[in-house]
């Protein structure tokens, strides 16, 4: 069984994260999951496979994404900004786009979360 630590094609995997990210419309989030579901597995991948590793390629892709890409709009499956540098920053952002924080600074994923390219607007898919 292969281990899969990154992509078989990086640049290619981390593209196709950054198309469907630019396409969050502001106010609106994605987890790194649903990225992930959305971009779906490379080539010859099992799904299987790709489930244990996608969210934390898409983080990745996040982490070198081009300045056009609005990454602030990419948070965790708990409907949190994941701890990191510039945590600070992306919550400040959010809060410019509208988006709402509750008392333990998570975020009404039924409320803010994209439905997806091509989806209404309405409902949580993820």
């Amino acid at each position: 069984m292969p281990t899969y630590t990154t992509p078989p094609n990086r640049e290619v995997f981390n593209t196709r994260v950054w198309d469907v990210v630019r396409q969050v419309p502001a106010g609106r989030l994605v987890t790194y999951g649903q990225v992930a579901h959305i971009v779906g597995p490379p080539p010859g991948m099992h799904l299987k496979d790709y489930l244990a590793f996608g969210a934390r390629w898409v983080g990745s892709a996040m982490a070198a994404c081009p300045e056009d890409v609005p990454w602030q709009r990419v948070i965790n499956a708990q409907g949190k900004i994941s701890l990191r540098a510039g945590a600070e920053k992306q919550r400040q952002l959010l809060e410019m786009e509208g988006v709402e924080f509750d008392d333990r600074d998570r975020i009404d994923l039924e409320r803010f979360q994209w439905s997806g390219p091509g989806q209404p607007e309405q409902g949580r898919l993820f």
